[in-house]
């Protein structure tokens, strides 16, 4: 039987428009899954990037320890040397005010360079106890509670230092005395000061001087350690180079 022409035109465009239009959302429904699908990926992967790089409290405190220790070993390494305080004009320790008027009142009579001596003495003492004042900041680095490291890590480029200045300076003073007492000997800084004051009060008149010796040194040589620790502490926060274990790039390269 023949079809007419004219209902095979009708039929024809409508089959034709309603298989587009199936194409059309199936393709429109395939692309809205795989969107779906990568965003939930990129999150996957965002999410486990995150977890990766995340730095736990125990690998932050040891990274802010080891940083601590490598910072006290180049400190001590520098001021314990020969001249570490005597030829550095940022830790010097010069005389003790109160020998002001030994100096000026032996100056008059030509004895002045005891004094001179007596200073750099006092340098060599500081040198000499140095190295022994590392294994005290070991033990404080190493006595730190989670707390205190916490505040120092996420604290400013000094804060180890501040931390040892607030907590330590007592107790360090107590343990460096004796040590120190030792150096003043050793350095011959001891004998030296028995002569200036011999020659002192041997002059007329010369009004009475007291001096503390060891306390003046043990204070001044603490002074000028953490005044390089902090610059040593600032460095590895701040500096690539001087992170030189694989824990200090990672826990201060973040």
């Amino acid at each position: 039987m023949l079809i007419p022409v004219e209902r095979t035109r009708n039929r024809r465009p409508t089959h034709i428009l309603t298989v587009l239009a199936a194409v059309a959302l199936l393709a429109f429904s395939s692309e809205a899954l795989y969107a779906g699908w990568l965003d939930k990926l990129k999150e996957k992967i965002t999410t486990e990037n995150v977890k990766e790089q995340a730095l736990g409290s125990d690998e932050v405190g040891n990274g802010l320890k080891e940083a601590l220790r490598v910072g006290t070993e180049t400190v001590v390494g520098n001021l314990g040397a020969t001249d570490g305080f005597n030829l550095d004009p940022a830790i010097h320790i010069p005389l003790p005010g109160q020998l002001d008027k030994v100096r000026s009142l032996l100056g008059k009579v030509g004895m002045d360079g005891m004094l001179s001596d007596l200073e750099t003495g006092l340098n060599r003492a500081a040198e000499i106890a140095t190295p022994k004042a590392k294994r005290l900041f070991v033990t404080a680095i190493n006595d730190m509670t989670l707390d205190d490291v916490m505040a120092i890590y996420n604290g400013p480029d000094d804060s180890a230092t501040q931390y040892f200045k607030s907590k330590m300076s007592a107790p360090l003073a107590l343990e460096m005395a004796p040590v120190v007492d030792e150096s003043l000997a050793d350095a011959g800084a001891v004998k030296m000061y028995d002569n200036v004051m011999n020659k002192y009060e041997a002059i007329p008149f010369a009004p009475k001087v007291e001096a503390d010796l060891s306390e003046y040194v043990v204070q001044k040589g603490m002074d000028g350690i953490f005044h390089y620790l902090a610059i040593e502490e600032a460095a590895i926060r701040q500096n690539p180079a001087k992170r030189t274990t694989d824990i200090l790039k990672r826990v201060f390269g973040k």
